[in-house]
């Protein structure tokens, strides 16, 4: 595959010597998109801040191959705990975590990701005392932080960047979804493709690595979106991307257009062909973290037939073989 794309785990490899595997952790902290006045989280967000799935002990009677369930798919408020109690909670989630990847994956090199909500939504004193509670428990090659374009301040960047002595690299990872403005205002995101590219090239300048989030099949979207997003991310010279399938998550905005008929979801072969044309923009260099999504089916109202991860894979890079294709060739 890595002769048709950049893919992570070779890039890891390369960097590290062998496989390094993250601990995703849920620090507690919110999302400004669901503060009062905005409109409750974006039109996907299902409530659930994208935390990992082996951290959610309360659904861990659900399986891959669960039924949906809308009640559970609602999410519940994230109940609100002390300073003290956050700390505790991401320490008993880094062993969890380690435990974990130790017994499923013999894993032996290990990143610390803050991946729930939103990673730099709070004062800087906060983010510190969560930051280092976390790095505590290492040692970790790298400390990623997931986060929002318009959740990027000098105070954070420079927090973030006084870890470089602790980890060998610092990443964040920034949701732009979209660099169509319409699309971001549709889905209710909350900032616009400018502010995308500022806090890029913020983090950068500080010697940040940047990962770019971005959704495949937004309501409207064509491979001419997808092109221009990729343009922005060429321009921000993001390190790496994340690709996303559009998928429907009950609670959400999405899942009502769904029923309303206003949203349908990629095939299979849709999505092959809209990743295959997005990495065809997305400049050579550029590492491909991931390209589809993998909701758990408890919460997923649709695509329900879809190949897993390593099928669809294996299906991608036989398409890309056969015509001669990779990632970059047309930049």
């Amino acid at each position: 595959m890595q002769e048709f794309w950049r893919g992570y785990g070779e890039h890891l490899i390369a960097q590290y010597g062998r496989r390094v595997h993250r601990i995703g952790i849920d620090a507690g902290f919110s999302c400004p998109n669901r503060d009062e006045g905005r409109q409750g989280g974006c039109a996907f967000c299902d409530g659930t801040g994208a935390s990992a799935m082996y951290q959610r002990k309360s659904e861990s009677r659900f399986s891959f191959d669960s039924d949906f369930d809308e009640k559970v798919s609602r999410g519940k408020p994230p109940v609100a705990l002390s300073l003290e109690q956050r700390q505790q909670s991401i320490r008993m989630q880094v062993a969890h975590g380690k435990n974990f990847l130790k017994r499923r994956y013999k894993a032996e090199l290990f990143s610390v990701y803050f991946q729930a909500w939103t990673n730099t939504y709070a004062d800087i004193a906060t983010l510190k005392a969560l930051y280092d509670a976390a790095l505590e428990e290492g040692p970790f090659v790298e400390l990623i932080i997931s986060t929002r374009p318009d959740c990027i301040t000098s105070e954070a960047l420079d927090l973030l960047a006084s870890y470089s002595t602790q980890v060998q690299k610092v990443w964040v990872e920034l949701g732009l979804q979209s660099a169509n403005n319409a699309t971001l205002q549709a889905i209710g995101r909350g900032h616009d493709r400018d502010c995308y590219i500022l806090s890029a090239n913020a983090l950068h300048s500080r010697g940040i690595g940047v990962c770019t989030h971005v959704v495949l099949g937004l309501p409207g979207e064509t491979q001419a979106d997808y092109a221009q997003t990729c343009a922005w991310i060429n321009a921000a010279k993001s390190d790496a991307v994340k690709i996303h399938n559009l998928h429907v998550c009950g609670g959400t905005r999405v899942f009502d257009w769904y029923k309303e008929g206003e949203v349908s979801v990629a095939s299979s072969r849709r999505h092959q062909e809209d990743c295959i044309w997005f990495l065809r923009h997305l400049q050579k260099d550029v590492v491909v973290e991931r390209l589809m999504c993998e909701t758990p089916n408890h919460r997923l109202v649709a695509p329900r037939t879809f190949p897993d991860k390593s099928a669809f894979l294996l299906s991608l890079a036989k398409a890309m073989k056969e015509r001669g294709v990779w990632q970059g060739d047309l930049t």
